[in-house]
This record gives C-alpha cells, sequence and structure tokens, in this order.
C-alpha cells in the first residue's frame, strides 16, 4: 500500500491525541483542519479510542487515525501538523505529559526518514495499542517499511488493555 499519484499524492498515515480540554471536540476541529489544507485529501479517519494513558499520571486520551494523501515533502508535512499543534495551544514540557493535541506521522509511503525532527515510520508505532487499532481499522494492509509486517499483523501482537473503541 504505497500509492504515489501525480494528483493525490503519497499516503500518510497520522495519528491524533488529546487528553487535556474537550479531547473529542479537538480532534475532531484538527481533523477538519487537515481536510481543508488544499494539500491534503483525507481519504479515512477511525473511530476514537479511549487509552489509559502512558508516562506520568494524568488524563486518559482520546486517540486514533487518518489515513490522507498529501502533496506535502515530509519535512513540510511536519510543519504543518507542527502549527496546527500551536493554533490548539500545545506546549511541550515534559515527555510523555498531558496535551491538548498531538499528531504525529505513522508512515509516509513506504519512505524511512530519519531526521533531527522526523523519524518515519514513527518508533514506537509496532509497539502501540492505542496507535495499532484505529490504524488498522482504517488500513490494515499498510506495509511497515521496516518490519515487512501489515499494520493488521502488528495489531494481532500487542495488548489492548486499557484501550477502548468508543461508540460513533
Amino acid at each position: 500500500m504505497d500509492v504515489i499519484d501525480s494528483e493525490m499524492g503519497i499516503q500518510v498515515a497520522i495519528a491524533l491525541g488529546s487528553n487535556l480540554g474537550d479531547s473529542q471536540a479537538t480532534l475532531e476541529t484538527a481533523v477538519a483542519q487537515l481536510s481543508q489544507d488544499p494539500n491534503i485529501n483525507l481519504q479515512a479517519q477511525s473511530h476514537w479510542y479511549q487509552t489509559v494513558a502512558v508516562g506520568p499520571s494524568q488524563p486518559d486520551y482520546l486517540n486514533g487515525c487518518v489515513w490522507v494523501n498529501t502533496q506535502y515533502d515530509p519535512e513540510p508535512l511536519l510543519q504543518r501538523l507542527l502549527a496546527i499543534e500551536t493554533q490548539f495551544g500545545r506546549v511541550r514540557l515534559e515527555r510523555w505529559g498531558p496535551r491538548i493535541l498531538d499528531l504525529d506521522v505513522l508512515l509516509f509511503g513506504s519512505e524511512v526518514i530519519n531526521t533531527p525532527t522526523l523519524t518515519v515510520p514513527h518508533p514506537h508505532l509496532h509497539e502501540r495499542a492505542f496507535v495499532l487499532a484505529p490504524l488498522a481499522e482504517i488500513c490494515p494492509h499498510w506495509m511497515h517499511p521496516i518490519l515487512h509486517q501489515s499494520i493488521a499483523d502488528l495489531a494481532k501482537a500487542v495488548d489492548y488493555t486499557g484501550v477502548r473503541q468508543l461508540p460513533s
């Protein structure tokens, strides 16, 4: 599942998370902002998942994923995601701390990217049920470019304790 089409761009998987404020409204507004960007074409959106937080003691998260086609190169896409986070007031105070909005590039086609600001595939993608559950829902056949396993197969191998899909 790596289609690069001159009209549609490259397929990208993006994770969304929030555990401060009205998380569902924040996430839905972030998805709307992505879909309104002329360089991004929303292909699919997962359900939202309530997830016990990883890291310091904090409220549960709402997590989900979107699959988009984009004309952005990796770094400009990252800058666009960071700009959306900033619009919501995201402040990076501590690693794995609470946040009003977190947007992560999980997969960028079949590319492997290692720069000072961006690592793709996301280095913890294959370990996190709160990412794999929504990602498997929208793009189960996408192949991890390093592990050479489908998202569906990776999703079968993680523990889903503390992760539950919210009703539509």
